[in-house]
């Protein structure tokens, strides 16, 4: 309990949720103490809307985005209340408005959020109108509340620059320490290597996430001014990461064959598992230390297991036929190979969180700049965006058209609170249907939850101190968790809500039933609209993320064969196409399983989509590992073979790209006799080899080493090219 406590209190979204609690109550409280508790209150709702925009991001976009937001929360609340006396201008102006703010997401997370506060803003002003000089005031005391949640936010920014990165480097470690225990369970007999895969799959979607926002954090700040000591420790361990990942996508074993192999001694293959189960554990405990603010203690030595597994291999190779089990003990090796890089990646992560090293000793980017998402807003992404075929646009009209629909409800039948009614529309209604239904849901739970505690609680206590706080205790709690856990989170809130129109007025019962009915109304609405009113089914966006998937893994195979042919150091060219492809392969992950969310008639070729997402993740994996031998060894030459089977692989990806483009000019399966020639001349130089196995010469072993990485790979390349292009077809008819 203690533990879970101590993670709630050290997440970021405590941490913000402590900067919103007291920029919204400390205005209330000083004001109210002077008798101005209105004054304090619209002071606090000015806080309260500017903190919305506040994400994680280096100081000069924190700045920008709170101050950005402030100037569309007033002039929203200013537009509203003076046209509100006038119908025939504030309709046609609201929904103007409410459009244009759903619209300018297309600029990304931060103007998503700027978003959401202009929206709450101009719903809430609905709320309470003010006229003549109260109006004038009351946008300042809101500009006012706003600047002083800018304040806040920098005072804690300053008192822990790099807790948050912290915190994020943590996850990252945890998240990587999940998926290599996840790796560890497949060399279980009965490993279900198909959901194994799926859990991958979505771990990969959240390390995707993450990955992105610490280059924004990190690498942003290096490339634009340089960077502190700490900010450096921090991108060096943030590099092994990636590349701790990158080597556990690329290096894939066939278990099945390998449990074939040594199912007369499963000893073998049971001690590397425990080497891989460690790799995941130190990881986890790395993470642990972070979180806990405590020094490093290695307690676990790697070095020791990998010691053991050597001898494990060394004693298996005198023991048996060289020239019988070569290629078992090729496999071992590659296995061992595999764990030593490992190893050495964590060992850096080590040293990096034990004690004070030279940073200059460790290689960074030079082009940091170029792995960033560009920060600018031209006003050619939102024209481009203003058709039916963008996501947003769609979202925006059916918002817009909803909240026209809550408000006439509320005001044709006379609602207490008809603005609760919009603002239940605009907190619930995403763009996906799957995500809107399970958002609504949780809210009325929320609210009949919450509802029900905070009545509970006022019948046994009117104190005015012990219901207030219960307040700021509920407010800390509801933004604590609206990120994490919604249900939670609209729990809070609600309660929250009840306890300050508690301390306000009498008939609170009468407050209850109206929040409850107007969270009803609103979540109806929602779940409805969603359903009817241009709906953004996955189906009609999967064939992007397929297509998008599939160029990228393209090009990181061009880039890799280009490296294996020149070869040279790494290009950035080549860094950026596996970063691509991780990102992309991610997205297409992320579409599959918001598909798996829609209802059952709009779920098409939902077997065919998880299908070719699992292919396309099977192919990044083989790319990777070819890439990363090409990476980390000398190499020969590439064969004229190579560069053939290679050239095939890339066009049938492009033939799948066209055919799901619709384009009746596709090649079709690429020269397959000449391919199976080449794969035959591979082939045959490879068991020669095999045959002729003279494991005393270390320059013999390496050019064995790579003939059958290389020649599986390639093997394993066209495979799955191939099945991409046969579902492509199954998907585009």
């Amino acid at each position: 309990m203690t533990n879970r406590l101590k993670t709630i209190t050290d997440d970021y979204n405590f941490t913000k949720a402590v900067k919103i609690t007291l920029a919204s109550v400390l205005p209330v409280l000083v004001l109210a103490y002077f008798n101005h508790f209105t004054i304090g209150f619209t002071v606090a709702l000015g806080s309260f809307l500017a903190s919305t925009s506040d994400i994680p991001s280096n100081l000069k976009h924190k700045i920008n985005g709170i101050l950005v937001a402030i100037l569309i929360i007033s002039s929203a609340t200013f537009l509203i209340n003076i046209l509100h006396p006038f119908p025939y201008l504030f309709y046609p102006t609201l929904t103007v408005m409410v459009f244009f703010l759903s619209m300018i997401s297309v600029y990304g997370q931060r103007a998503t959020m700027v978003s959401f506060s202009g929206l709450l803003a101009l719903t809430l002003a609905i709320g309470k109108v003010h006229t003549g000089i109260d109006l004038l005031y009351n946008v300042l005391y809101i500009i006012g509340g706003g600047l002083f949640y800018l304040m806040v936010s920098l005072l804690f920014h300053f008192i822990k620059p790099y807790r948050y990165l912290e915190l994020q480097i943590a996850e990252c470690l945890k998240l990587t320490s999940k998926y290599l225990k996840l790796r560890s369970t497949l060399w279980n007999v009965d490993a279900d290597r198909s959901k194994i895969t799926e859990n991958q799959l979505s771990l990969q979607v959240e390390l995707n996430a993450i990955h992105e926002n610490l280059r924004e954090l990190l690498m942003r700040k290096s490339s634009n001014s340089g960077s502190s000591f700490q900010n450096r420790k921090m991108l060096i361990l943030f590099v092994a990461l990636i590349e701790i990942l990158e080597l556990a996508i690329s290096t894939s074993f066939d278990h099945a064959k390998m449990h074939q192999k040594f199912d007369s001694q499963p000893e073998i293959l049971k001690n590397y598992q425990n080497l891989a189960f460690n790799l995941s554990k130190v990881l986890k405990k790395l993470s642990q230390s972070i979180l806990d603010k405590k020094k490093y203690i290695p307690t676990h030595s790697l070095l020791n297991d990998l010691i053991i597994s050597e001898n494990v291999i060394k004693k298996y190779q005198s023991n048996s036929n060289v020239s019988d089990n070569s290629e078992e003990v090729l496999m071992l090796t590659n296995m061992l190979h595999y764990a030593e890089k490992q190893v050495e990646k964590i060992v850096v992560i080590e040293r990096i969180l034990t004690s004070e090293i030279n940073v200059k000793e460790y290689k960074v980017d030079k082009d940091l700049e170029k792995f960033i998402t560009p920060q600018y807003y031209p006003l050619n992404n939102l024209l481009q965006n203003l058709s039916f075929s963008s996501t947003v646009f769609r979202h925006s009209l059916r918002l817009t058209l909803t909240v026209l629909i809550g408000l006439s409800i509320g005001t044709i039948f006379s609602f207490n609170n008809a603005y609760w009614i919009i603002l239940t529309i605009i907190v619930i209604m995403r763009p996906g249907y799957g995500l809107t239904k399970q958002r609504s849901f949780e809210r009325i739970f929320g609210t009949l939850l919450g509802g029900l505690l905070a009545f509970g609680i006022l019948l046994l206590t009117h104190n005015t101190i012990i219901t207030s706080s219960l307040a700021i205790f509920c407010i800390l709690m509801a933004f604590t968790f609206t990120q994490t856990n919604y249900k939670i989170g609209a729990t809070f809130v609600t309660m929250y809500v009840v306890f300050i129109y508690g301390m306000l007025v009498p008939n609170i019962e009468t407050v209850i039933v109206n929040r409850i009915l107007d969270t009803l109304t609103g979540a109806v609405l929602v779940i409805i609209a969603n359903y009817l009113f241009w709906p953004t089914w996955e189906f009609l966006n999967s064939k992007k993320f397929i297509v998008s998937s599939i160029e990228a893994n393209r090009n990181y195979i061009q880039q890799i064969s280009v490296l294996y042919n020149q070869k040279g150091d790494v290009t950035t060219e080549y860094k950026l196409s596996r970063k691509s492809a991780f990102i992309e392969v991610g997205n297409l992950m992320t579409s599959f399983q918001r598909m798996g969310q829609e209802p059952k008639s709009k779920q098409f070729q939902l077997p065919q989509m998880y299908k070719i997402t699992e292919l396309n993740h099977t192919l990044l994996s083989s790319s990777a590992s070819l890439g990363t031998y090409v990476q980390t060894h000398k190499t020969t030459k590439a064969s004229e073979a190579f560069n053939i089977v290679i050239n095939a692989v890339i066009k049938n990806l492009n033939a799948s790209i066209e055919i799901l483009h619709h384009q009746n000019s596709y090649v079709k399966m690429i020269y397959e006799n000449d391919v199976t020639i080449h794969f035959k001349t591979l082939n045959d130089i490879l068991s020669k080899e095999l045959q002729e196995g003279n494991f005393q010469n270390k320059d013999y072993n390496l050019k064995l080493q790579e003939s059958q990485l290389v020649i599986e790979q390639l093997l394993w390349l066209t495979n799955l090219s191939e099945s991409i292009l046969k579902t492509s077809k199954v998907i585009s008819t």
